[in-house]
Protein backbone atom coordinates (compact mmCIF):
# COMPACT_ATOMS: atom_id res chain seq x y z
CA UNK A 1 0.00 0.00 0.00
CA UNK A 2 1.29 3.46 -0.87
CA UNK A 3 0.46 6.32 1.49
CA UNK A 4 0.06 9.94 0.38
CA UNK A 5 1.94 11.14 3.47
CA UNK A 6 5.18 9.97 5.00
CA UNK A 7 6.64 9.70 8.50
CA UNK A 8 10.40 10.10 8.66
CA UNK A 9 12.90 10.35 11.51
CA UNK A 10 16.33 11.82 10.88
CA UNK A 11 18.98 11.08 13.51
CA UNK A 12 22.45 12.52 13.90
CA UNK A 13 25.00 9.89 12.93
CA UNK A 14 27.19 10.31 16.03
CA UNK A 15 24.62 9.11 18.59
CA UNK A 16 25.17 6.05 20.77
CA UNK A 17 22.80 3.13 20.01
CA UNK A 18 20.72 3.73 23.15
CA UNK A 19 20.42 7.41 22.23
CA UNK A 20 19.20 6.57 18.70
CA UNK A 21 16.43 4.39 20.11
CA UNK A 22 15.47 6.86 22.83
CA UNK A 23 15.41 9.85 20.47
CA UNK A 24 13.34 7.95 17.88
CA UNK A 25 10.78 6.93 20.49
CA UNK A 26 10.45 10.47 21.83
CA UNK A 27 10.23 12.05 18.38
CA UNK A 28 7.37 9.90 17.12
CA UNK A 29 5.48 9.79 20.44
CA UNK A 30 3.41 12.90 19.82
CA UNK A 31 2.52 12.31 16.21
CA UNK A 32 -0.53 10.14 16.87
CA UNK A 33 -2.12 12.71 19.18
CA UNK A 34 -1.68 15.56 16.70
CA UNK A 35 -2.32 13.60 13.50
CA UNK A 36 -4.75 10.88 14.59
CA UNK A 37 -5.19 9.49 11.08
CA UNK A 38 -1.70 7.96 11.24
CA UNK A 39 -2.84 5.60 14.01
CA UNK A 40 -4.55 2.33 13.12
CA UNK A 41 -7.02 0.28 15.12
CA UNK A 42 -6.22 -1.56 18.36
CA UNK A 43 -4.84 -5.09 18.09
CA UNK A 44 -6.49 -8.15 19.62
CA UNK A 45 -4.84 -11.57 19.82
CA UNK A 46 -6.49 -14.97 19.54
CA UNK A 47 -7.14 -15.04 23.29
CA UNK A 48 -9.08 -11.74 23.13
CA UNK A 49 -6.30 -9.79 24.83
CA UNK A 50 -6.37 -6.18 23.58
CA UNK A 51 -3.24 -4.18 22.69
CA UNK A 52 -2.68 -0.54 21.87
CA UNK A 53 -2.96 0.65 18.28
CA UNK A 54 0.19 1.55 16.36
CA UNK A 55 0.99 3.65 13.33
CA UNK A 56 -0.78 2.36 10.26
CA UNK A 57 2.19 3.11 8.02
CA UNK A 58 5.95 2.59 8.13
CA UNK A 59 8.27 5.03 9.87
CA UNK A 60 11.36 5.63 7.76
CA UNK A 61 14.52 6.22 9.83
CA UNK A 62 17.47 8.10 8.34
CA UNK A 63 20.80 9.37 9.60
CA UNK A 64 23.12 12.20 8.73
CA UNK A 65 25.67 14.62 10.08
CA UNK A 66 25.00 17.68 12.21
CA UNK A 67 24.98 20.02 9.20
CA UNK A 68 22.53 17.81 7.29
CA UNK A 69 20.19 17.77 10.29
CA UNK A 70 20.27 21.57 10.50
CA UNK A 71 19.60 21.87 6.77
CA UNK A 72 16.71 19.39 6.95
CA UNK A 73 15.23 21.30 9.87
CA UNK A 74 15.41 24.55 7.91
CA UNK A 75 13.84 22.93 4.82
CA UNK A 76 11.02 21.50 6.91
CA UNK A 77 10.03 24.65 8.80
CA UNK A 78 6.57 25.69 7.69
CA UNK A 79 6.30 22.79 5.23
CA UNK A 80 5.78 19.70 7.42
CA UNK A 81 4.76 18.86 10.97
CA UNK A 82 7.96 18.44 12.94
CA UNK A 83 9.22 17.24 16.30
CA UNK A 84 12.73 18.10 17.50
CA UNK A 85 15.14 16.54 19.95
CA UNK A 86 18.16 18.61 20.97
CA UNK A 87 21.33 17.53 22.74
CA UNK A 88 20.17 19.50 25.80
CA UNK A 89 17.32 17.04 26.33
CA UNK A 90 19.74 14.28 27.34
CA UNK A 91 20.35 16.26 30.56
CA UNK A 92 16.70 16.90 31.47
CA UNK A 93 14.47 14.60 33.42
CA UNK A 94 10.88 15.43 32.53
CA UNK A 95 8.58 16.97 29.94
CA UNK A 96 8.45 20.49 31.37
CA UNK A 97 12.26 20.65 31.55
CA UNK A 98 12.44 19.41 27.94
CA UNK A 99 10.18 22.21 26.73
CA UNK A 100 12.15 24.79 28.74
CA UNK A 101 15.43 23.58 27.23
CA UNK A 102 14.11 23.92 23.68
CA UNK A 103 12.49 27.29 24.39
CA UNK A 104 15.78 28.69 25.73
CA UNK A 105 17.53 28.38 22.33
CA UNK A 106 16.87 30.38 19.15
CA UNK A 107 15.60 28.34 16.20
CA UNK A 108 18.81 28.57 14.20
CA UNK A 109 20.96 27.69 17.20
CA UNK A 110 19.25 24.43 18.19
CA UNK A 111 21.80 21.62 18.63
CA UNK A 112 19.62 19.03 16.92
CA UNK A 113 20.26 15.32 17.39
CA UNK A 114 17.00 14.24 15.76
CA UNK A 115 13.88 15.42 14.00
CA UNK A 116 10.68 13.64 13.02
CA UNK A 117 8.68 14.95 10.10
CA UNK A 118 5.24 14.16 8.72
CA UNK A 119 3.74 15.48 5.54
CA UNK A 120 3.24 14.83 1.84
CA UNK A 121 5.65 12.17 0.55
CA UNK A 122 7.44 14.46 -1.91
CA UNK A 123 7.87 17.21 0.68
CA UNK A 124 9.24 14.83 3.30
CA UNK A 125 11.65 13.40 0.70
CA UNK A 126 12.92 16.94 0.02
CA UNK A 127 13.33 17.65 3.74
CA UNK A 128 15.49 14.55 4.37
CA UNK A 129 17.36 14.81 1.03
CA UNK A 130 20.97 13.75 1.41
CA UNK A 131 20.34 11.53 4.43
CA UNK A 132 21.09 7.80 4.40
CA UNK A 133 18.75 5.08 5.56
CA UNK A 134 19.62 4.10 9.13
CA UNK A 135 21.58 0.83 9.09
Amino acid sequence: MRFDNKIAVLLRDDLAPWQRLNVTAFLVSGLGSVVPEVVGQPYVDGGDVAYLPMFRQPVMVFEGGKELLSAAHARGLGRVRMAVFTSDLFATGHDAANREAVRAVATGDLDLVGIAVYGPRNTVDKVVKGASMHP
